[in-house]
């Protein structure tokens, strides 16, 4: 939920890319997806949201490579954001599998 505030802000008050906000706000939408899953606690929606979100880490990376001033910072909270997610994904899929 933190990722999909961070990119709303970003992208519509904080640093858009044009003044009043752009359509890249939209890039928050595919992050509503898994959302349901994730909060009830599915694990397959673990396992596929965990290679979801690296689209965000890459979009991330880039702009914070890219970018200057404030969307350089957001940029960098992006990618923490993703890779958070993404470790914490990987490691709730591990520790919920079924025993062999």
């Amino acid at each position: 939920m933190a990722l999909i505030g961070l990119c709303l802000a970003w992208e519509l008050w904080l640093a858009p890319l044009r003044p009043g906000g752009s359509y890249l706000a939209l890039k928050a939408a595919p992050l509503a997806i898994p959302l349901l899953g994730i909060l009830l606690g599915w694990r397959y929606t673990y396992q596929w949201s965990s290679m979801f979100v690296l689209a965000y880490f890459t979009e991330g990376v880039m702009r914070a490579w890219g970018d200057r001033g404030l969307s350089q910072t957001l940029a960098l909270a992006e990618t923490a954001l993703s890779v958070v997610f993404f470790v914490a994904a990987v490691a709730y899929s591990k520790l919920t599998r079924a025993a062999s």
